[in-house]
């Protein structure tokens, strides 16, 4: 594989994303049987790529985009010591090359945007049944911090 670009996503990309965005339903659907069973979106891509309060961030190599994430700021809960964050998600990489350390060239780029934007604090979500994900996000240094339970009867 040759050098691997970060950059913003254009509208251009977003029949991709799109593609992507379904790729993680899939992947996501094993962990959560309350997902509905016909065609949904969890993102509009687009509106995160034209709000000045977000960015969805790409990795290309040879032309061809790899991977994918976004950085939203989010107002934080009252009881919290910062009024704001920065919450991550979006995260894909192509199957062809996972395991290269894409993922963590764009969470970096997306920190790197929040921090710009003067922010300390990220947030993320990860189903607890995806090892995979979870073991990537604790090495970049992500820690749990809230588990949420459920119950369907």
């Amino acid at each position: 594989m040759s050098e691997i670009l970060i950059r913003p996503a254009e509208r251009a990309d977003l029949p991709l994303l799109k593609d992507f965005e379904q790729a993680i339903i899939k992947t996501e659907r094993p962990f959560n049987n309350c997902l509905k069973a016909d065609h949904f979106c969890y993102y509009d891509i687009g509106a995160l790529i034209d709000s000045s309060r977000s960015t969805v961030m790409v990795a290309e190599s040879d032309g061809k985009i790899i991977g994918s994430g976004y950085a939203r700021i989010r107002d934080s809960k009252a009881h919290l010591v910062h009024d704001q964050h920065i919450y991550l998600g979006f995260m894909y990489v192509a199957e062809s090359v996972r395991g290269q350390g894409i993922n963590q060239l764009v969470i970096n780029a997306l920190i790197a945007w929040g921090q710009e934007r003067g922010f300390r604090d990220f947030y993320l979500e990860a189903y607890a049944q995806n090892a995979p994900a979870l073991s990537a996000y604790k090495k970049i240094g992500f820690e749990p911090s809230i588990v949420e339970l459920k119950l369907s009867l």
